[in-house]
This record gives C-alpha cells, sequence and structure tokens, in this order.
C-alpha cells in the first residue's frame, strides 16, 4: 500500500505561481510513476505531467514550459511547480503513483486561478 498526502493548492491571480507537493509513504517499489493529473468542474481527469523511477519527465502539451515536475527522493516526496497559471488551470488537483499494474491516488487539492 502506498498512501499520499498532497499540499500547496490555493486560490491565486493569473500569472502567479504554486508549488504543489505529494509526499508517499507506506511501501517503496523500485518502478514507479508519479505524477499529477487534474480534473476540472465538468471535465474528465486530464493527465498534467509525471516522472518517472528513472528520472525521465513528460507534461501534457497545455502546461509544457509553465509547469515543472521534481522529486526529492529523500523525502519521497514529488513537487510540480507551476508558473504563469490561467484561469484554465483551475481544478482539483490529483496526486497518482503507479506501479507494476496498480494506481494509488491521493485526496486532491484545490487549484484556483481567478482576478
Amino acid at each position: 500500500q502506498v498512501q499520499l498526502v498532497e499540499s500547496g493548492g490555493g486560490l491565486v491571480q493569473p500569472g502567479g505561481s504554486l508549488r504543489l507537493s505529494c509526499a508517499s509513504s507506506g511501501s517503496i517499489f523500485r518502478f514507479y510513476t508519479m505524477g499529477w493529473y487534474r480534473q476540472a468542474p465538468g471535465k474528465q481527469r486530464e493527465l498534467v505531467a509525471y516522472i518517472i523511477s528513472g528520472g525521465s519527465t513528460n507534461y501534457a502539451d497545455s502546461v509544457k514550459g509553465r509547469f515543472t515536475i521534481s522529486r526529492d527522493s529523500a523525502k519521497n516526496t514529488v513537487y510540480l511547480q507551476m508558473n504563469s497559471l490561467k484561469p484554465k488551470d483551475t481544478a482539483v488537483y490529483y496526486c497518482n503513483y503507479t506501479t507494476v499494474g496498480v494506481a494509488y491516488w491521493g485526496q486532491g487539492t484545490q487549484v484556483t486561478v481567478s482576478s
């Protein structure tokens, strides 16, 4: 079992920045993918960014150049630095940990971009 705890959401003005954190605990796997998804009201959950155990990263086209995913392996924590935020980035952001075909999810953190 893997437990995920997210933090860092909130209200920010357009053009602002936020950093989300996702701390994992419990079982430790050698091979995994850890990332962020988001779900806006009335829309499907979509991938934002992920990082694999080897260190490679991938981003949705809509956030490339604005968001950066990183990790601190010593703290078992993944971060999502979000810059140049836009109103369309408003959503609940979920942390995901996937390994050997099993997906774990955090409880979600609200990000609202509004003036």
